[in-house]
């Protein structure tokens, strides 16, 4: 997420916080395909035919605020400069049609001083409309149609003001330049914790100021098919989340694990290592929060396909205890470990009785096999012995 903006450079958050891992030779990757959510959070989405464009002018500040800066900037300028140049229509006009740009006597009033031509009467409106007042030309009480044209152009101007900077601070506040701070792991590993087979991934916060209230939702998209025969091409499935500190919230000071058991209950449950691998399943991770300095919520994202899930591995501890404080190290945020896991599915796991019966299972079968290996000797040299 850091690395589009130049925050942190690809290669540091790439490699640093998250190295590469090879997974076991029987993985083999697949083809790559569309992603719903990309690795910096944005939606990979393209909203196409869409016939009531008119929508979205109903809206005009929340689509000037999504607009691109350069939009934003040239409809900022374009915005005064077109204002502007209305009104110095108008009080060349007004000076026109009062006569004020021929030439009279001393006797005579114009509606507004000083207005010669179309020049003059633009740099009238400059002044009015931004109060800069440079004392040359003013408007007379000759005309009542000047003085409702002034009371109008003040008005408008403070309506395009209050648009313009309103919409300038708000693209400049948005939550999602909070988010550039809030990373996750590259990848996210499967492993056995707490004699579950559970799903992890990791997420920080490199800001000092705290986010309040953060919450961490994680939902799995895939492609499903109903009992009646219907095709969901993306089938969105909230799974159920441990969060670390036991709460609704998580306590986002040093980087934290944030883990998924695979129970009865998950969309991962029938999936093997294998299955995992040769199937498109994308796990999606949402970060929620109230920024501590402004009170606005943010919203940090990101997803993890098949080929970026580890399975049988775990994270490294980052957080370290130095001279009476935390030191979390953030070139081990990403780092794996490899740790015994069975590569079958939490659901087999379940049918044998759990991990701790799979794991004595496995040893009585070891063990069983080695003491054949060693007796299969001596029965063969008795046998020698009794036919001499």
């Amino acid at each position: 997420m850091l690395s589009r903006k130049g925050l942190v450079p690809d290669d540091y958050l790439l490699t640093r916080l998250a190295e590469n891992v090879l997974q076991p030779k029987f993985f083999k990757a697949k083809p790559g395909k569309a992603r719903f959510v990309a690795k910096n959070g944005t939606c990979n989405v393209a909203h196409t035919n869409i016939r009531e464009q008119g929508r979205f002018l109903q809206d005009v500040f929340t689509t000037l605020v999504d607009l691109k800066w350069l939009h934003t900037l040239i409809i900022f300028t374009m915005s005064f400069l077109c204002s502007w140049l209305l009104f110095g229509m108008i009080w060349w006009l007004i000076a026109f049609a009062h006569g004020d740009l021929d030439q009279h006597g001393d006797g005579f009033v114009p509606c507004v001083t000083d207005i010669h031509s179309f020049s003059s009467a633009f740099l009238f409106s400059i002044e009015v409309q931004v109060t800069i007042g440079f004392g040359g030309r003013m408007v007379t009480e000759e005309c009542v149609s000047a003085i409702m044209v002034l009371i109008v152009q003040n008005i408008v101007g403070l309506l395009i003001n209050a648009i313009m900077l309103g919409c300038i601070f708000m693209k400049t506040a948005q939550a999602n330049r909070r988010a550039e701070t809030l990373i996750f792991s590259k990848h996210a590993v499967i492993s056995v914790r707490n004699n579950k087979l559970c799903f992890m991934m990791r997420i920080g916060d490199l800001r000092k100021s705290m986010i309040i209230s953060a919450t961490v939702r994680l939902q799995v998209v895939r492609r499903s098919t109903t009992k009646e025969g219907e095709v969901v091409p993306l089938d969105q499935i909230d799974i159920h989340m441990d969060n670390p500190v036991g709460t609704n919230g998580v306590f986002l000071v040093s980087p934290l694990i944030i883990c998924h058991v695979i129970d009865k209950d998950s969309p991962l449950y029938d999936m093997s290592a294998f299955e995992l691998q040769h199937d498109d399943v994308e796990v999606i991770a949402v970060l929620e929060g109230v920024v501590e300095t402004t009170g606005i919520t943010t919203q940090a994202r990101t997803s993890y396909v098949s080929e970026e899930i580890l399975w049988g591995q775990r994270f490294v501890p980052t957080v370290s205890e130095e001279d009476g404080m935390y030191a979390v190290d953030y070139s081990k945020f990403g780092n794996t470990v490899k740790v015994p896991t069975p590569f079958c599915s939490a659901k087999k796991l379940d049918e044998v009785g759990g991990i701790a019966r799979f794991k004595l299972n496995e040893g009585v079968t070891l063990r069983a096999s080695v003491r054949r290996r060693r007796r299969s000797p001596v029965v063969r040299r008795s046998r020698i012995e009794t036919e001499g």
